[in-house]
């Protein structure tokens, strides 16, 4: 692999981004791939913890991120896995900008009502009641990519068969050289 990669998943919270980015890297790295995850909760408890969930802060958040996530894939030739709501095509068109050619973006679709039910954080059940305002796919938008790398569904399928599918989407990638 002469670069890293950057696989940027995105979708709604509780959808699986996180999940599917834990267990990929644990079978990448059981295979001696060098990889290393970035998760928008975790980089909000450090390097992005001074920000909110304004817009012009959510643009930053991506923006730190993606500038760690091309470091990380071009200097330290890491298969980087990031995990982030990026509300908008906007937020991951710029994500792509900074990222370059080694960025590939897996929609991790998940029906809001789904996500809902799932609700392991309960941000859907404060956000629905008024006490978490703002909150994306609730009163703040989230637009599907119009044209991922890769669609992962995990309304029905499973975090074995969900994880398996991006497994083989980033072997394909690097295999291809298309990074």
């Amino acid at each position: 692999m002469e670069d890293g990669a950057v696989f940027w998943l995105t979708g709604l919270s509780g959808a699986g981004k996180s999940t599917l980015a834990f267990a990929a890297a644990d079978i990448l790295r059981s295979e001696g791939l060098a990889v290393t995850t970035l998760d928008g909760d975790v980089l909000r408890t450090g390097l992005c913890r001074d920000l909110g969930f304004s817009q012009e802060d959510r643009i930053e958040n991506n923006r730190r991120s993606a500038e760690v996530a091309r470091i990380l894939a071009l200097s330290a030739k890491q298969i980087c896995l990031c995990s982030f709501i990026s509300p908008t095509r906007d937020l991951r068109s710029r994500t792509r900008a900074i990222i370059g050619d080694v960025y590939r973006e897996i929609f991790v679709q998940c029906t809001l009502s789904k996500c809902i039910e799932r609700d392991p954080k309960g941000n859907y059940k404060k956000a629905l009641s008024g006490k978490l305002p703002g909150y994306t796919g609730i009163d703040a938008v989230y637009e599907e990519p119009e044209h991922p790398d890769l669609v992962i569904s995990t309304e029905t399928a499973g975090i074995p068969e969900s994880t398996a599918v991006l497994v083989d989407f980033i072997h394909r990638t690097l295999t291809r050289g298309a990074v």
